[in-house]
């Protein structure tokens, strides 16, 4: 065995702890803005040596890390993502929409800020650096060009998500996964019905479920509006 921060302890009390006790915003927010609350949950790790034997690395390539560390950190860059979106809308694009529709833009906004900030405070020093975005490719002044990529990202966030839970060893964890992927699928839901009234449930397949998705696919597909290169080759299978 040997020292890495690419994974997080099995037995970490204080980090386990502040991932699953649920907060009020209010709170959250000092805490993860804080840093030292942030300092607090920084950690010593344990991997297996075979845990790098993935083949090369991109020198320049962000890399994720591995086991649980590495899963939540695919999800702190989707997260950045996200929340790099929503703050592009707010600032630009809500004159576009009517008075509810921008309560609803600033409050993804919040959402996927809070779940951004949660996540880097809670990796500590194994956080994965700020993410370089491309949002080149989307027209800020079209509301349905906004819109169909708010609906894209947060489908992908959902499909991610489950594709990723089983990955996950820590049951704490995945608790925290869940209780974010059920926020993530209402964001999709109210976007899909303001783009067409009566369709939040399309991506639903005929067993009532939604798609999953591997890390792989996800970053691949996520590719075209993040500069950085992502290394996620030592995720778990």
């Amino acid at each position: 065995m040997k020292k890495t921060q690419n994974e997080l302890p099995e037995k970490d009390g204080a980090l386990k702890s502040s991932l699953v006790t649920p907060m009020q915003r209010r709170v959250f927010l000092r805490y993860a803005g804080a840093s030292a609350a942030a300092a607090t949950l920084l950690f010593t790790t344990t991997s297996c040596d075979d845990d790098d034997d993935n083949g090369p690395m991109d020198p320049m390539a962000v890399d994720l890390g591995s086991g649980d560390t590495g899963i939540l950190n695919y999800a702190y860059a989707l997260e950045q993502l996200e929340a790099a979106f929503y703050t592009e809308v707010v600032t630009r694009s809500l004159s576009l929409f009517s008075q509810t529709e921008q309560q609803i833009m600033q409050d993804l906004k919040g959402h996927e800020g809070i779940h951004r900030d949660f996540l880097k405070a809670a990796l500590g020093s194994a956080a994965i650096p700020d993410l370089e975005v491309n949002f080149s490719s989307i027209n800020f002044n079209d509301k349905n060009s906004v819109l169909t990529t708010a609906r894209t990202f947060e489908d992908l966030g959902v499909a991610a998500y489950n594709g990723a839970g089983k990955l996950l060893e820590d049951a704490g964890f995945l608790t925290l996964a869940g209780k974010i992927v059920s926020v993530e699928a209402r964001h999709a839901a109210v976007i899909r019905d303001l783009i067409s009234n009566g369709t939040f449930s399309d991506t639903a397949d005929a067993n009532g479920l939604d798609p999953a998705m591997m890390p792989a696919d996800v970053l691949n597909a996520a590719s075209a509006f993040i500069t950085t290169k992502i290394n996620a080759n030592n995720l778990p299978k």
